[in-house]
């Protein structure tokens, strides 16, 4: 049994103990959680009594590797925007494509970024990468903090030490950082942009957590929707709110579905009056094509070889559906054909996950389905990529008033700025294909025996 397996059986153990059946803590935890504004939807973000453990080497290896491949994934977009065919494999929408020519302002492409992370005991692999903030590094701050000093974890912190992962103060002096490149020259104040949802009275969560976190450091700050901004003067402001710095929660690809290219926050973009972070220019990153170009190694020949090796060992084979033949581990082989006789070892993706199409697993559905799946890729932008197995482990949880354990799918997130990685999320989903409300974010500690 590994450091991580024996841990989780000794927490089990714990909390089925004296004095823990007593599940008060449990609704203690609960209430702390709510008071805390960790809810969204009416549900707690973390149903879940346990945080997710990592070890001091996997945390290092997941920073090395992932430190490695944002600094190839930048290069790639530095290509892509030098290159009008690179441009065209990332399948853009024509206004996404003019969004990515203006420049921002300031040099880095990707000011907050963060991969989607299989982390299995010894094995790591990358299976999505974007061009975002991780939902959850506020949340997450004030999870770590509820549990560390939860009974059972008091407790349990008798045998091991924990150490806590943040990352708001990184996220602000990341955004501070960009500003100041843009030429900010006083302090700024910041919108956080989101898009409210059809009778949605209150702000989410996180944002609120953000919001405050940021007025706490004496930044001025407010959480807008983008059909509250105008500009004139060349000023953008939500009424009387003047924005110099936005924060940028809203996909570009959902963006243009409702507004055009005249909008206020388009045309201050255009004209250098504010500082978008992250830009419209990081939308390429989200673009699951990404993967595509970073494997094609005829494009990666002259990259440095700790990002060839890294791109090698944790990145899996992607390609663009398309009719054409490709290489597979040094095989050429029909890229249609392969998709079809190959069900079970892969995985069709929306190149964009802001549609209305959704990940096929192959080995979760029948050959008929596949193919139908397989002519719907061909029609409309998909990629194909090799099956990752993912880390599956027991979580309790509290439900009903009762205690249940349930087998859950964890990803990690490793959150970066500027390209260095500063913390990380756990995602927990029953990852069984179907729909299920046991789904949500634990607080994760670095793990390490007294």
């Amino acid at each position: 049994m590994n450091q991580i397996n024996e841990a989780i059986a000794r927490y089990q153990r714990l909390i089925e103990s004296e004095p823990f059946k007593d599940l008060a803590w449990a609704e203690a935890l609960k209430e702390r959680m709510q008071a805390e504004h960790l809810v969204e939807g009416g549900r707690l973000i973390c149903p879940f009594l346990r945080p997710h453990f990592i070890t001091r080497r996997q945390y290092d290896n997941l920073v090395r590797a992932a430190e490695a491949l944002f600094s190839a994934i930048d290069r790639v977009k530095q290509m892509v925007l030098a290159d009008p065919a690179l441009l065209n494999r990332m399948e853009l929408l024509p206004a996404e494509k003019m969004l990515a020519t203006l420049d921002p302002g300031y040099p880095f492409l990707s000011v907050t970024s963060l991969f989607d992370t299989h982390l299995n005991n010894g094995s790591l692999a990358f299976v999505e990468y974007n061009a975002d903030t991780a939902a959850g590094v506020a949340y997450g701050e004030v999870l770590a903090e509820i549990f560390y000093d939860s009974p059972p974890v008091k407790e349990f912190r008798k045998r091991y030490t924990l150490q806590k992962l943040g990352g708001k103060k990184h996220l602000l002096n990341a955004l501070l950082k960009a500003y100041k490149q843009f030429g900010g020259r006083r302090e700024p104040r910041i919108a956080i942009l989101e898009f409210r949802q059809p009778f949605q009275i209150a702000e989410q969560g996180e944002y609120v957590l953000l919001r405050d976190y940021f007025r706490a450091e004496g930044y001025s700050c407010e959480i807008v929707s983008p059909d509250q901004l105008d500009y004139r003067a060349g000023m953008l402001r939500r009424g009387a709110f003047e924005i110099d710095l936005v924060y940028r929660r809203v996909r570009v690809h959902e963006f243009l579905l409702r507004y055009d290219l005249s909008h206020p926050l388009v045309r201050a973009y255009r004209d250098r009056k504010v500082c978008v972070v992250n830009s419209f220019r990081a939308e390429l990153a989200h673009k699951k094509a990404i993967f595509d170009l970073l494997t094609d190694e005829s494009l990666t020949t002259d990259f440095p070889a700790a990002e060839k090796k890294a791109i090698r060992q944790y990145i899996p084979w992607t390609r663009i559906v398309a009719q054409t033949k490709t290489m597979y581990h040094d095989e050429p082989v029909d890229l249609p054909e392969f998709i079809r006789t190959n069900r079970q070892k892969l995985v069709l993706k929306p190149n964009d996950d802001a549609g209305e199409q959704h990940s096929i697993w192959g080995w979760e559905v029948d050959q008929a389905a596949w193919e139908r799946a397989l002519k719907r890729a061909l029609r409309t932008p998909y990629v194909v990529q090799e099956r990752v197995e993912p880390n599956r482990e027991p979580f309790p949880l509290y439900r009903y008033g009762r205690l249940e354990v349930k087998d859950m799918q964890v990803d990690v997130v490793p959150h970066a700025y500027l390209g260095k990685v500063q913390g990380c999320s756990s995602w927990l989903t029953a990852g069984d294909g179907g729909f299920s409300t046991v789904t949500g974010l634990t607080p994760t500690f670095i793990l390490e025996s007294r």
